[in-house]
């Protein structure tokens, strides 16, 4: 070592040493900021020299300053995070040399040091920095530590918003593993739901971060936080809030309601319920409906989305089907329940039925394993226009996938048999609207247009569903013909029926119209692309009306089918 590092050397750790013996430094290290230069300048000298003699020398007083720093959390005016994390880095580095485990440390860091300072700025940005050096050492060597403290890693981003975004999202991936992977789906939906929450503890109990972190300290905020996760965990009562503890205005949260207890929970425990219905999260989200919405709550509902985009492309890159099959009730039971802004409703909808289309895709076969809360959502098709919509998507995928292929018969007709429900009760409240339809209000028409759009889509699968099951062919025609008879206020509707039952009775032209991509011979297929080269054997002479659709008069076309129609 040269002369002037070993002056370092050995200053730093006079420093370290002293600290331990003062006794106001030892009772709050954090109090004195040389030590966190000492560290680090001590972490470089034993890189440079990679000296493992060097290591053992200087590992005790580090592992006795970590010891000291937690245990001075609770008393501390000082952040502990940055010299915490300093300290973890050498851990991390050198472990292996003096033979210390870094996971109970890591995991002490999370539970005793963030869950405090996860507010202040500087030591979120220091830990999604050391996290991100860190990363593929963290996966390979404690793959389950990210995914336990998603919980605590989310609230950090909430509370920090768009600046820290971009490196969060070089973490991100590593929070999902198979046990966090259905917990984290609900956790990312409601983040702006968390954002609340931690502003409702701000405004009740003082601000979560101060001029100085004296001042976090003595608000009560964090020890609220901590005493509501307390609760959460161990049952444990909080103290009494007070004679008006019951309380649902706007500016108090409610201490024992079990959304909030949830929400503010740092680890991963498992999916739980998410109590919309309480009393407490109704007026929040009156509140916040009627309120001036946060910087805070602007950047986090832009920051969602963005994540779900993330958590979708790994899930369809790396999760396994049985778990993407769990995932999908999840979401369709969160399609209608979330954050009531209009335009984070919209994003997150539009991803989340793109999912699900883009998993039935994938695996045709989740329709028939799924098909209790398909059958589920089809029955709830009315109860608001995101259960419509979702209805609308679960019976183009029902068609489109033959209920889950040709192996799953029975599933197939028991979903054909809601869907023959979902259309006789459609078709009758129909046609008692026909003759109100001209002084109907504008609400009234839009109901009437969106019934008649599910309409659509349920004829078309019935007709999907009979091309693939023939079984389900004659109780198709009757089913297609009631709503061709019915000439019902939309004309698109019963002319979409005549149509199919025209098709239906060419079962060639059907095929190739309604049929699979990939057919039960395992070659790919084209649906809605004609087989011309059967038209020797096959009628065809009224394939351009079909096509055409709504076109009245003559065809357009100049050429005559013998053109089409290879020759002998």
């Amino acid at each position: 070592m040269a002369d002037r590092d070993r002056g370092d050397w050995d200053f730093h750790l006079r420093t370290l040493s002293i600290s331990a013996r003062d006794s106001n430094l030892a009772s709050d290290p954090a109090s004195d900021p040389s030590l966190l230069q000492s560290v680090k300048r001590l972490h470089e000298l034993c890189n440079k020299e990679n000296s493992e003699d060097l290591v053992a020398r200087v590992y005790p007083q580090i592992n006795r300053l970590f010891q000291r720093s937690v245990a001075s959390l609770s008393q501390s005016k000082y952040s502990c995070g940055l010299l915490l994390l300093a300290i973890l880095q050498f851990f991390l580095d050198f472990g292996e040399m003096v033979l210390h485990d870094a996971d109970p440390s890591l995991r002490t860091f999370f539970r005793s040091c963030l869950s405090r300072e996860f507010a202040d700025p500087v030591v979120a940005e220091a830990t999604l920095n050391f996290l991100n050096v860190n990363k593929k050492k963290l996966l390979t060597s404690f793959p389950t530590l990210l995914p336990q403290f998603f919980p605590l890693l989310l609230k950090l981003i909430a509370w920090n918003g768009e600046k820290l975004e971009k490196s969060f999202l070089k973490v991100f991936p590593g929070l999902i593993s198979a046990g966090s992977f259905l917990p984290l789906f609900p956790s990312l939906v409601d983040l702006p739901i968390l954002l609340v929450a931690l502003e409702k503890v701000e405004r009740s109990s003082g601000s979560l971060v101060g001029n100085s972190i004296a001042s976090i300290q003595k608000s009560t905020a964090p020890e609220m936080l901590l005493a509501l996760m307390d609760e959460a965990y161990t049952g444990s009562t909080i103290g009494d809030g007070g004679a008006d503890s019951e309380s649902e205005d706007s500016n108090k949260i409610d201490a024992a309601d079990p959304l909030f207890l949830e929400l503010l929970k740092d680890e991963n425990d498992g999916i739980a319920d998410r109590h919309w219905t309480s009393p407490g999260m109704a007026a929040t989200l009156l509140a916040v409906s009627n309120s001036r919405q946060s910087d805070r709550l602007k950047q986090i509902l832009r920051i969602a989305p963005r994540l779900l985009d993330v958590y979708f492309s790994i899930a369809s890159r790396d999760i396994n089907d049985s778990l993407i099959c769990a995932l999908i009730p999840l979401i369709m039971s969160r399609n209608d329940t979330m954050f009531p802004e209009k335009n984070f409703s919209y994003e997150v909808r539009k991803r989340l039925l793109e999912f699900i289309l883009a998993a039935f895709q994938r695996s045709p076969d989740f329709i028939a394993l799924l098909k209790k809360p398909i059958v589920d959502r089809l029955g709830e098709a009315y109860d608001s226009p995101a259960k419509t919509e979702l209805a609308l998507q679960l019976c183009w995928a029902i068609g489109e996938h033959g209920g889950g292929g040709e192996s799953h018969k029975d599933a197939a007709r028991e979903l054909f048999e809601n869907l023959e429900l979902l259309l006789y009760e459609n078709l009758s409240s129909s046609r008692l609207g026909l003759r109100e339809s001209a002084t109907s209000s504008n609400s009234e028409n839009s109901r009437k247009s969106s019934q008649s759009r599910l309409l659509c889509f349920v004829v078309t699968a019935i007709a999907k569903l009979a091309t693939y099951h023939h079984e389900l062919l004659p109780r198709a025609r009757v089913s297609l013909g009631k709503v061709a008879r019915s000439r019902i206020s939309d004309a698109r509707v019963w002319r979409r029926a005549r149509d199919y039952l025209g098709l239906l009775s060419e079962p060639a032209i059907s095929l190739s119209v309604f049929g699979p991509s990939r057919s039960s011979r395992g070659h790919k297929q084209n649906p809605g692309t004609i087989n011309w080269s059967g038209g020797g054997t096959k009628m065809i002479s009224h394939i351009p009306f079909y096509i055409l659709g709504e076109q009245e008069g003559p065809p357009f076309h100049n050429f005559s089918f013998s053109d089409l129609v290879p020759r002998r």
